[in-house]
């Protein structure tokens, strides 16, 4: 029988708990009845840092990098404007085209319309289409097909 206390079902949050782990999700909610249980974590600060760093927008001040690594680092990419970027509305797997093997919704250089499909992120088992919140011009595409995604995170760039 389940290891219940006080009508929660402790077997079922360490499952679930392990599902975490095991797909390095952040968080997990399952609803049966009139129990809902969200078992959720912070990632880890480590790998927090250097997606935040990909994506910035201001370079580093000069005197916060040692002279002898400045030297050795490549010349530095032009910052991204990502204030016309897409975000991922949702947790799960990108895929560019509707089937393996198919062409994709967008490549670099597409116009797109208002509510055009850009890409499905699936999430749950659920394809969802994601549509262009506005007409313009595909120039940049942050992410590859089958990349996980995170809720906010940048996808595409419409100009």
């Amino acid at each position: 029988m389940a290891d219940k206390k006080n009508g929660i079902d402790q077997a079922l949050i360490r499952e679930l708990a392990n599902i975490l782990n095991e797909t390095d999700l952040t968080e997990i909610e399952v609803s049966q009845d009139d129990v809902k249980i969200r078992v959720s974590r912070t990632a880890p600060q480590q790998m927090v840092m250097p997606q935040m760093q990909a994506y910035a927008q201001a370079p580093a001040p000069v005197a916060a990098a040692p002279v002898a690594a400045a030297a050795a680092a490549p010349a530095a990419a032009p910052a991204r404007d990502l204030s016309k970027a897409v975000t991922a509305p949702m947790v799960g797997t990108v895929y560019m085209a509707s089937a393996p093997g198919a062409r994709p919704f967008i490549e670099v250089g597409t116009m797109v319309k208002e509510g055009q499909t850009l890409l499905i992120i699936e999430a749950m088992k659920t394809m969802n289409q994601i549509p262009s919140p506005r007409a313009g011009k595909v120039v940049e595409i942050l992410i590859g097909d089958a990349s996980p995604v995170e809720y906010g995170e940048p996808l595409v760039v419409i100009e």
